[in-house]
């Protein structure tokens, strides 16, 4: 009752604004994986009920498409050369650069068909320039595919090294990895290569320059024309 006599109006839930609910989940992703994301969870970081929050998100998939629009337009758009094989590899580049610096997105785009809108210029540009190259439409999203495989593939590995890295320090700061360091000479005979190059690997391997691998890729791709 209020002090007139009336009743108290019910009270309406807590207002949840769409930065908060992006802020919180891309934090949770970024610290702690996509694994730790869930519905509950975030609702209870946004001060708000998990009904509360399906007004706004249907579900998981739709939070983390939610959480994912928008960030491909942080990054300025690259200046593409004019020759369509020239601009596949440099959209495949610049593909790469920007999830490198976005790093968290990969758990993101693990979970399948999830993506930004935003970022399918990228898409398009890559079928399109393959398309003006004689490929067709085809074989344009076939090679779309294997670029978007190479892309995607190094950054996951990369990723992978690095939490292993993490948990190697963590765990045993004076060991090593397990490859190359298990080939020894004794492997000679069924490893030739590898043994001979075992020594070299880390150097050799720090060398890997993912732009001219793409090139490479990209010049066998648009061969089958």
């Amino acid at each position: 009752m209020t002090g007139n006599g009336q009743k108290r109006a019910a009270g309406r839930p807590r207002r949840i604004e769409r930065h908060q609910i992006v802020d919180v989940t891309r934090r949770i992703i970024q610290e702690e994986g996509v694994e730790a994301l869930s519905m509950r969870r975030v609702a209870k970081e946004v001060g708000a009920t998990p009904m509360a929050l399906y007004h706004h998100v249907r579900d998981k998939d739709e939070l983390l498409m939610l959480t994912l629009a928008g960030m491909a337009a942080t990054v300025p758009r690259p200046e593409l050369p004019e020759d369509p094989r020239d601009r596949i590899v440099a959209t495949a580049v610049h593909m790469h650069a920007v999830l490198s610096e976005m790093v968290w997105v990969i758990d993101v785009l693990s979970r399948g068909d999830l993506t930004d809108k935003g970022a399918l210029w990228m898409t398009e540009e890559i079928v399109d320039s393959a398309i003006a190259c004689g490929l067709t439409p085809e074989a344009a999203v076939h090679a779309y595919r294997t670029i978007w495989y190479l892309v995607y593939g190094a950054l996951v590995f990369r990723r992978a090294e690095d939490r292993r890295a993490e948990d190697r320090r963590a765990a045993d700061p004076g060991r090593g990895q397990f490859f190359p360091s298990l080939v020894t000479e004794d492997d000679a005979g069924e490893l030739p290569r590898l043994t001979a190059l075992s020594a070299r690997w880390g150097d050799v391997t720090a060398a890997y320059d993912v732009a001219e691998q793409l090139a490479a890729v990209v010049d066998g791709l648009l061969a089958r024309r």
